[in-house]
């Protein structure tokens, strides 16, 4: 733990911004999708390592990738399998974009034209 973890107020259920370093492929914090200002470091050697871990996850909700290489930064976006991808962002929609999770992390599509189609039925 590098800092943060502990609760943050007196109502409500809420922590500080917290960073783990030193996290490890088969630590439970590596591989469970967190819902919180989380944050784990995990160090790599080659964009094909962060493609790979990324990929080997159950979950794929929203990635993001922090690069001054644009040519890496597309690589990873279009080879990682998330819902949502940011580049040099994070958490950052469009109401007419769709947004929902691969794999584990959700079935379906929120906001947009796709968001609607859920609520719609088709009759020819």
């Amino acid at each position: 733990l590098e800092c943060g973890g502990e609760r943050h107020g007196d109502k409500g259920f809420f922590i500080q911004p917290t960073v783990f370093s030193g996290v490890e492929d088969d630590m439970r914090i590596a591989k469970e999708e967190i819902f919180g200002p989380v944050m784990q470091i995990m160090k790599f050697k080659t964009i094909e390592e962060v493609i790979d871990r990324a990929n080997k996850t159950v979950y794929g909700l929203a990635a993001s990738v922090f690069t001054k290489d644009i040519d890496k930064a597309l690589r990873v976006a279009h080879a990682v399998r998330a819902g949502s991808m940011w580049v040099n962002t994070y958490d950052v929609f469009r109401c007419n974009a769709p947004f929902g999770g691969f794999k584990m992390s959700g079935v379906g599509r929120e906001l947009g034209e796709y968001g609607l189609q859920q609520y719609s039925e088709i009759k020819t």
